[in-house]
């Protein structure tokens, strides 16, 4: 079938992303691997290509285009080549909705130039240590100055991708308790300069896949967080955060599909290559059978990720169908990867091969951004049930 998502602004991009790929990041990718982490310079490199700027106001030193579908373009060109861009996904993908949607415009000229330029790279930090998907369990706390000029940030935030790289970071924070009626009640979020006193980066933790984005704990202790640094209105967190899951749903759906559409492509050129009792492998009934059963399963999921994309664009997408295409495209991975992985043999849990990589990295997919099972509980919740 024919996808119309594209059109040839969108491919040109396309190939200039590959190309970048190939020459910036393939040669040193395996230096990225085994240092945990990508080079903070490799960000501003990001930036010069326009990359960090694609959804920024002209005005702000952006291209202005209101549209996923470029990011949705480098989903597919990272996965091809079996790489990843750091953490800087959750710059783009997570950091820039709460600016665009809550920040001042006395906000947006402070955060959006360095934003563009990779000056300051930003990170959000929901999760804390006991408390994962229930986000109204938070912990941490801001509490506004006698003198009303700054809040006092004190507690800790874990699993924060991008946050060992930071420059600032979106730490969700409870400003007032919870109600009896309603435990998300009371959270606010700030824009925090993570060159602020009291402000830690603790472990950079040791993921299983991943392994090119520093993900890290965080910890406040007495941080002063100015005013003007409150993004929205207080106590209206959870509201917020509830708004831009949609989006973080739909990344994490796309990614995982275009995960599995270079699984097949891994696998197919590797059974072509590989040659067993004679013949290549791909001359066996079973590897074209499984080879084919995975192709159709990325058909379905690219339908999928393109259908929420498309709603994504023109701010339809409903958090039930952002769950529904995370679950399916997620699961659909799941399973593509796997029998992918089962066709490259013993080389399959080899690290140098690709696969072996894309099967760690796909993991994550059902547990971040919400688990699978939050999921089905979004979804049910839809149908009524």
């Amino acid at each position: 079938m024919r996808r119309t998502v594209f059109n040839e602004d969108h491919e040109a991009f396309r190939e200039t992303i590959r190309a970048f790929i190939e020459a910036e990041v393939v040669p040193v990718y395996d230096e990225w691997f085994a240092a945990g982490q990508a080079p903070r310079d490799f960000y501003y490199k990001l930036a010069e290509l326009g990359v960090f700027g694609i959804r920024v106001d002209e005005e702000y030193g952006g291209a202005g285009i209101d549209s996923y579908k470029f990011e949705a373009v480098m989903y597919e060109e990272t996965a091809r080549a079996g790489v990843q861009f750091g953490g800087s996904g959750v710059h783009v993908l997570l950091g820039l909705p709460y600016i665009k949607m809550l920040a001042t415009d006395e906000q947006k000229k402070r955060y959006l130039p360095k934003f563009v330029s990779g000056e300051e790279m930003w990170a959000l930090a929901m999760t804390e240590p006991g408390t994962g998907s229930d986000l109204a369990g938070m912990k941490t706390t801001a509490k506004l100055s006698e003198d009303g000029t700054h809040y006092i940030l004190n507690g800790a935030k874990t699993f924060i991708t991008g946050g060992v790289h930071a420059d600032r970071v979106i730490v969700c924070a409870r400003t007032a308790a919870p109600t009896a009626e309603d435990r998300r009640h009371g959270i606010s979020l700030f824009a925090v300069d993570t060159k602020s006193e009291g402000y830690s980066v603790g472990r950079k933790l040791d993921k299983l896949g991943l392994k090119t984005s520093d993900t890290a704990e965080l910890a406040f202790v007495d941080v002063k967080v100015p005013v003007e640094d409150l993004l929205g209105e207080e106590n209206k967190g959870f509201y917020y955060l509830g708004h831009n899951l949609a989006s973080e749903r739909w990344g994490i759906a796309f990614g995982a599909y275009a995960q599995a559409k270079a699984a097949v492509r891994f696998a197919k050129q590797y059974v072509q290559e590989r040659t067993v009792f004679g013949k290549p492998v791909a001359a066996f009934q079973n590897t074209k059978f499984e080879l084919a059963a995975c192709q159709a399963e990325v058909d379905a999921a690219e339908a999928v990720a393109d259908r929420a994309l498309e709603a994504l664009d023109a701010g339809e997408l409903t958090p039930a169908e952002a769950a529904s295409a995370k679950l399916f495209c997620t699961e659909v991975a799941h399973r593509v990867i796997d029998r992918c992985l089962q066709l490259h043999g013993g080389y399959g849990f080899m690290n140098e091969y690709p696969i072996a990589r894309l099967y760690a990295d796909n993991r994550v997919n059902r547990i971040y951004g919400g688990t699978s099972e939050i999921m089905k509980t979004i979804i049910a919740k839809d149908m009524g049930l």
